[in-house]
């Protein structure tokens, strides 16, 4: 079968293949399912551009079929990007360079300029290439490996989740991160640097105390670990960690005082040097008031605090991992990291793990050059366009100014007829006026503060602003 022709996989396809392949003594990248974007974000009469392993990918609705597509951004015609055409009214993705249109297999359906008995779209080479897809748990899947392979192997979820589905109230965020997959993968995975780099956001450095972790299985398809006093030296009890390889991790909470706590993050790789962060909170909260604040809490107001989190530790990962690939990489990173107590055994066990199964996401390609502070703490580029809350959010606070400012503007000109007609107008409607006026600039002021946090990170992380 030809894998221009894949229909989309439902979530009750039997697995029964391992990801990575079958060499049980490598795992390949490629063979694996992929998380390329929350349902949420994703707009049904749009296209949405996405790059997958140095592969540029357009993803888009199928409304034939009811069904999102993921097809290579490249028509085969001139190798124009697809991405910029459009869903035309049969529901065909068509090209914007000279309209061949193409159903949701990727079947060329038409091609506008031949005469009306040409049949060159029939030619396997008028197909677009087409990815397996399927929806699990609220996110988009790409499978860029043998197509073959996709319905046998298994999607990563979170197991969890699927036991017991009641109660669980979960926060979503993403963002395109400046640095490889297998740097986000490590980072949290390691619990240890949460009170001092997220000082004052999620952590606090008087919790530090000595973490000795442990890792209870392990194998090509990951390993799982066991923090056994826990976080906040040892108040919230034991602490579960698994790895499912090659990019998702969760840390599993469970306390008297909270209720169950998991720390889901999914690293999916754009390219050396990038990669798509996928992070989920789901709890399972004690009592009902908790959930019940989560829930009306706005999703674009949790993403603003949750970049701020992503940006304490954002700079200097960008610039840890350039040093490490000076000093020889995974392959010396035993040498190139000095790591003498337990809770370092986790980023022992990932680095061990793609040097023994030779998993590395781009062998041979070397990490472009370091960007500058404002690059690296870009949050509309790596998130707000991309996000089907923010975008909106940002888009109303701008009408929101601008709606200040008309509002304002009014107030000032009744204050000019104050000066020309002082007899018409009362003492307390100047006053009245003018403490509007200030008002309304304190509270464009207010909003433009605001509007920044949807385009740019704070320059100074709050674990280094003075007491």
């Amino acid at each position: 079968m030809s894998n221009s022709l894949l229909q989309p996989l439902s979530p009750t396809t039997t697995d029964n293949l391992p990801a990575g392949g079958l060499d049980p003594e490598r795992f390949d990248p490629l063979e694996v399912w992929y998380p390329v974007h929350y349902i949420a974000d994703l707009d049904k009469s749009q296209l949405t551009r996405f790059t997958l392993l140095e592969r540029d990918l357009v993803l888009w609705w199928d409304k034939n079929e009811q069904t999102w597509r993921a097809f290579e951004d490249q028509c085969p015609h001139r190798l124009a990007p697809l991405s910029e055409g459009r869903v035309n009214e049969a529901g065909w993705l068509e090209c914007p360079y000279h309209g061949w249109a193409f159903s949701g297999t990727g079947k060329c359906e038409s091609i506008p300029q031949q005469v009306p008995e040409g049949k060159a779209e029939t030619s396997p080479r008028a197909c677009v290439n087409s990815l397996p897809t399927t929806v699990r748990q609220g996110l988009l899947f790409v499978y860029p490996g043998q197509p073959e392979n996709a319905a046998k192997t298994q999607v990563p979820i979170v197991d969890v989740l699927e036991e017991n589905t009641e109660g669980w109230v979960c926060l979503n965020t993403f963002r395109d991160l400046p640095y490889d997959a297998l740097t986000l993968m490590e980072n949290v995975l390691d619990s240890s640097h949460i009170p001092y780099t997220h000082h004052r956001t999620v952590g606090n450095r008087a919790n530090v105390a000595p973490v000795e972790l442990e890792i209870v299985e392990s194998g090509k398809w990951g390993f799982k670990g066991l923090w056994q006093e826990g976080p906040r030296k040892g108040t919230l009890g034991k602490q579960d960690t698994t790895f499912i390889a090659p990019g998702l991790m969760w840390h599993d909470l469970t306390s008297k005082q909270f209720g169950r706590t998991l720390t889901v993050v999914y690293a999916t790789p754009i390219r050396k040097g990038e990669c798509r962060l996928f992070a989920r909170f789901p709890f399972k909260f004690s009592s009902k008031l908790p959930g019940l604040f989560l829930k009306l809490t706005p999703r674009w107001y949790s993403h603003l605090g949750q970049n701020n989190v992503l940006e304490d530790d954002q700079i200097f990962l960008h610039h840890q991992e350039r040093y490490l690939e000076q000093k020889g990489g995974t392959d010396n990173f035993t040498k190139a990291f000095y790591l003498p107590t337990k809770a370092d055994i986790f980023v022992f066990q990932l680095r061990s793990w793609v040097k023994q199964y030779c998993a590395e996401l781009f062998p041979g390609k070397t990490l472009p050059p370091p960007l500058p502070k404002e690059a690296l703490l870009d949050r509309y580029h790596s998130h707000t366009k991309h996000c089907g809350s923010c975008r909106p959010a940002l888009k109303n606070l701008q009408r929101l100014r601008l709606g200040v400012v008309i509002a304002t503007a009014l107030i000032w000109s009744l204050l000019s007829l104050s000066v020309l007609f002082p007899g018409d107008i009362s003492h307390i409607t100047v006053i009245i006026a003018n403490v509007a006026v200030l008002l309304g600039g304190g509270i464009w002021f207010g909003l433009g503060k605001l509007e920044k946090q949807f385009y740019q990170g704070r320059e100074i992380p709050p674990r280094n602003i003075a007491s």
